[in-house]
């Protein structure tokens, strides 16, 4: 193995070091929290920055072309990319309520049993309100109920 890969090692594709728990230590100390919150904020800013992007991208390419097959063409690109920045301002407001939680003391508890989420789950979906139990459980229901 190359020498300088040893730091690639240790960041995931999210861009961030997994955080390593000490023995003993307890759950969502301050540390913890200071990790996650880092994930969020960082999260949060590319997805402004994507918004941005597609801002720009919108007013340079919007053209009035004289085809409407063309036209047709620029106007389900931008309304898929509309599409995308409406899911992701959505995703936004549940980074912000997620932050919230943070200062609020009720990170990384199941809203819905109140047991530990954990650490490695909280990395995978910073979001997550619900421990893999609960969460299976609603996915089980919602599938019986939805067909």
């Amino acid at each position: 193995m190359p020498k300088n890969s040893k730091n690639t090692d240790s960041v995931t594709s999210r861009g961030f070091t997994p955080y390593k728990e000490k023995k003993g230590e307890e759950y969502m100390n301050d540390a913890q929290k200071e990790h996650f919150r880092g994930i969020l904020q960082t999260w949060k800013r590319e997805l402004m920055e994507e918004v941005d992007r597609t801002v720009s991208h919108m007013k340079d390419e919007a053209a009035n072309f004289p085809d409407p097959a063309d036209r047709a063409t620029q106007e389900e690109e931008f309304s898929l990319e509309l599409r995308t920045r409406d899911r992701e301002r959505k995703l936004i407001k549940k980074i912000d309520n997620t932050m919230q939680l943070i200062d609020d003391d009720d990170y990384g508890f199941c809203e819905t049993c109140g047991v530990e989420i954990g650490i490695r789950r909280l990395e995978a979906r910073p979001t997550a309100t619900q421990c893999i139990d609960c969460k299976t459980l609603d996915e089980i229901k919602e599938k019986q109920i939805g067909g």
